[in-house]
């Protein structure tokens, strides 16, 4: 292992990537997965969603998902994520509208990856979606699988961004990549940061996918090159023709069915299959979650959001740990930054959230109105 406290093309030894990547997942490493394909554990969540009720039960199977992410292959699938799929195909419905409304007013969805025209891409999906259809949105997003794996690798109070991605039979191939922070920046502002940031930066979001169709390989699920993402050098070496050669070569994919959801580390070599299918429009909503402690892809206006979704959630008849998920996608959970001379901390070492008083809000019974207002005087307060 190189212990250079800087990076550069010279740091990226490709023999040194294959004997990584070449290695084989052991089922030990992994031994509440229900099935190991092609070194990607699977979970079936329809199994192991009631554990998920169960606090212990729940942190030992989050700590085998981070684990696997950040030392084992770095992905996993979880099947029937969605028990319920119907609610994914309310949600097409509404995503192809917004695509076609997008389209009549002439906007471009710009793509960082693929051809003009080889695909549609929704940005901010999640809140075009709260904000077009809460009651949708409330029921797709109150998943606790997917509360669970965020949780998992990023801790609590992360912040869901959402991307959909629709494309068509012909639609091309990506090239091997590496995702958000330093996987959008140029090869000389990777060099520019320390090692000990490329160390940090895969820690800092999560990489995840709602399959909104079946996906058999021949519709390109995401092609991913297990093990990659503990290559340290990774983010300059992507880059590189000899390195996305050997991806290309030796990644593996999985097919998906409607419903289940894929994660895996923004670190992992991984790129967006070729949809080589004659009728399969192949549609994903792209989940990249942020730390709190990070920046997310996206600016959302979450109290907009919120605004959207409080009276839905007041009169829903969702189990609490349901709302709990719908809640951390829409609110923020981080009170920071703020003006602590009009926000001081309330209680502890921070003030009050806009998840904590959509949890407080609901638990009081408080009226739509005064929950706006209530919004809207933390807005107002952490204003400088």
């Amino acid at each position: 292992m190189t212990t250079t406290a800087y990076f550069t093309d010279e740091s990226c030894d490709l023999e040194d990537f294959k004997a990584l990547t070449g290695q084989s997942l052991d089922a030990t490493a992994v031994p509440l997965a229900d099935g190991i394909e092609k070194n990607i554990p699977i979970y079936d969540m329809a199994r192991h969603r009631a554990i998920l009720d169960d606090p212990a039960k729940r942190q030992t199977l989050m700590a085998e998902w981070a684990r696997n992410m950040l030392t084992g292959s770095g992905v996993i699938v979880l099947k029937a994520a969605y028990a319920d799929t119907g609610v994914i195909d309310e949600a097409s419905e509404i995503y192809l509208q917004i695509i076609a409304d997008e389209k009549s007013a002439n906007a471009t969805a710009a793509d960082h990856f693929a051809a003009s025209g080889a695909n549609d891409r929704i940005w901010n999906s999640l809140e075009k979606l709260c904000r077009a259809a809460p009651e949708v949105y409330l029921r797709y997003f109150s998943n606790t699988s997917i509360a669970a794996a965020s949780e998992a690798w990023l801790g609590p109070n992360y912040q869901i961004t959402a991307q959909v991605n629709l494309v068509r039979p012909g639609g091309a191939a990506q090239t091997a990549h590496r995702d958000y922070h330093l996987g959008f920046q140029t090869a000389e502002d990777c060099a520019s940061y320390p090692a000990h940031v490329h160390d940090l930066s895969p820690v800092m979001t999560l990489q995840g996918g709602i399959a909104h169709c079946d996906m058999p390989l021949e519709a390109g699920p995401t092609k991913l090159l297990p093990f990659s993402q503990a290559y340290r050098p990774g983010y300059m070496a992507y880059r590189r023709k000899d390195f996305q050669d050997y991806s290309d070569a030796n990644f593996v994919q999985v097919a998906l069915e409607k419903g289940d959801a894929i994660f895996f580390s923004p670190a992992i070599f991984h790129a967006a299959g070729a949809n080589s299918s004659a009728d399969i429009q192949r549609m994903v909503n792209l989940l990249q979650v942020g730390s709190a402690f990070g920046r997310t892809l996206e600016n959302i206006d979450r109290r907009a959001m919120s605004k959207q979704l409080y009276p839905h959630a007041k009169a829903s008849a969702l189990p609490a740990a349901d709302l709990a998920a719908a809640i951390a996608a829409t609110a923020e959970g981080y009170p920071f930054p703020t003006n602590l001379d009009t926000d001081p901390p309330v209680g502890g070492l921070a003030p009050e959230s806009q998840a904590q008083l959509f949890h407080r809000a609901l638990a009081e019974d408080m009226s739509v109105d005064d929950f706006v207002a209530a919004l809207d005087a933390i807005h107002a307060k952490q204003q400088s």
